[in-house]
């Protein structure tokens, strides 16, 4: 048994010699290892920094586009008939002009039909147009409001006669036309 006590103790004492190279090893090369990950950590602490920041940019430039953007709808809303009010002062202007030189019917009538151009001109330029249906043209729910049906000549669901005409602005209607349409005849 001491025989193999022997026999043991060189193998067991080379393993410990081999161990203890090994350790002393990590030991070394452990501080280099270390000082490189705090390197690493630092980097990617910097780099999350740089990261976090560059988002909070984005939110903040995000949200003043945001804020712009209903600015520029609000004041949209409020001064999109702006172009068209400037048309109709020159309508206006007319019109007064019309009224204070009243020396004659025909100074009036001159200024009334000056008006109605400078009208028919401000609508013209902002793509108002006129829904002006004639005797015998079908009724159309979607442009005519039938006021009335009258018995006629005309076949049923028929403009007899307009009562105000209406209005569309670019496809869009302002107001639809107001008809007396015809019905059929009683027998």
């Amino acid at each position: 048994m001491q025989q193999e006590n022997q026999t043991e103790n060189p193998i067991e004492s080379q393993q410990d010699q081999a161990f203890e190279q090994d350790a002393a090893a990590l030991e070394r090369e452990e501080p280099v290892a270390a000082e490189s990950l705090e390197a690493q950590v630092a980097a990617l602490e910097a780099k999350v920094a740089e990261l976090q920041t560059a988002l909070l940019y984005g939110k903040a430039e995000t949200e003043n586009i945001r804020r712009r953007a209903q600015e520029d709808v609000a004041a949209a809303h409020k001064y999109s008939v702006g172009k068209f009010a400037s048309e109709l002062l020159i309508v206006k202007d007319c019109l007064e002009m019309a009224l204070k030189d009243n020396s004659s019917i025909e100074n009036i009538k001159m200024g009334v039909d000056m008006t109605l151009r400078n009208l028919c001109g401000a609508f013209d330029k902002f793509q108002v147009k006129e829904i002006d249906p004639q005797a015998g043209d079908k009724l159309d729910p979607h442009k005519h409001q039938a006021m009335s049906a009258v018995e006629a000549e005309q076949e049923a669901n028929t403009v007899v006669s307009v009562m105000q005409k209406g209005y569309v602005i670019a496809d869009r209607i302002l107001r639809p036309a107001m008809v007396v349409v015809a019905k059929a005849k009683a027998e």
